[in-house]
């Protein structure tokens, strides 16, 4: 992972132009998912509790729950969705009239990532659930886990549930040996050669096969994922939808490089670590990797959305 991935995060803190401040489109679209999110995680939750009724409380509270979000910034976001899973557990209990397990909380982002402010977030949160659950929910641990969600992050059979948002169109590095043929473009664009869709949808195939295989490994067997990726709707990668922004920034980047105030050798070197797959690419990828049933896939304007359960 070269230096600019590495360094790759949101703006921290919680000023006028941090993520923190500044997320609603991703606010959105995670209520938009919501009932698939309440959907998959009522499914593995509900048969978590299902196979530990006949255990007594203090085997139960021997027992845990690992839930993670990949990809999850520094913003409240991130404890939306966790606070989503959390109401299911909680209710779970109430209906099997059982102790409750033990919970663990992965919150995992690039080590760049702005994680104090986050934990900020996290120590009203769990005052918070302290005064609506009460003391006999959980314990629930919440971890920082810094790192690229392309590698393995936690023990073998650790995860019950993983969300992702707004992350996975972000790839491992900008792919190899594009500079000499960007032409002053920052991404695909209608004027790129072949040879550079072709190398970001290479790039895009091993990333998200690494994401998957590492995902098999961390989740039990029946665990769920609910994942939501900026996508496109058509299969031509350097359609309006996914290139036309990147080409008006490309052209303003241009200008200033014209008026001397960015040296051209640093646009000829950049090119965005990015790729806005189609809804048939990201299914090819789940099916070839074979670790994952499809439970739903769909493409909800520039968004693919995806519920998966491990094999």
């Amino acid at each position: 992972m070269d230096r600019f991935i590495r360094n790759l995060r949101m703006n921290g803190g919680t000023g006028k132009t941090s993520y923190s401040f500044d997320s609603s489109v991703q606010e959105r679209a995670i209520y938009v998912t919501k009932p698939l999110i309440e959907d998959a995680a009522l499914d593995v939750f509900s048969k978590f509790y299902a196979c530990s009724a006949t255990l007594s409380p203090s085997e139960m509270m021997g027992k845990s729950i690992g839930i993670a979000d990949l990809g999850c910034s520094s913003g409240p976001n991130t404890l939306l969705v966790i606070s989503y899973l959390l109401n299911i557990i909680y209710n779970k209990c109430r209906e099997f009239d059982s102790a409750s397990p033990e919970i663990v909380m992965f919150l995992n982002d690039l080590p760049g990532n702005d994680f104090n402010t986050l934990f900020k977030h996290l120590e009203g949160f769990t005052d918070e659930l302290k005064r609506t659950k009460g003391d006999g929910f959980g314990p629930c641990f919440a971890a920082g886990m810094p790192g690229t969600f392309y590698g393995r992050l936690v023990p073998r059979d650790t995860l019950h549930f993983v969300h992702s948002s707004y992350s996975l169109q972000w790839l491992s590095q900008v792919p190899l040996g594009i500079e000499s043929c960007s032409k002053g473009n920052i991404y695909i664009s209608k004027s790129s050669p072949p040879s550079i869709t072709e190398a970001y949808f290479k790039q895009f195939k091993s990333d998200f096969r690494s994401f998957l295989t590492c995902r098999s490994e961390e989740l039990v067997k029946g665990g769920k994922m609910v994942v939501t990726l900026l996508g496109r709707r058509n299969a031509d990668p350097t359609s309006i939808e996914c290139c036309y922004f990147w080409e008006l920034l490309a052209l303003a980047i241009n200008d200033m490089v014209s008026e001397g105030m960015i040296e051209e050798e640093k646009l000829m070197s950049f090119n965005l670590p990015q790729y806005m797959p189609s809804n048939e690419e990201v299914k090819n990828e789940i099916q070839c990797e074979g670790s994952f049933m499809i439970n739903q896939l769909e493409a909800k304007f520039t968004n693919i959305v995806m519920s998966l359960t491990k094999v």
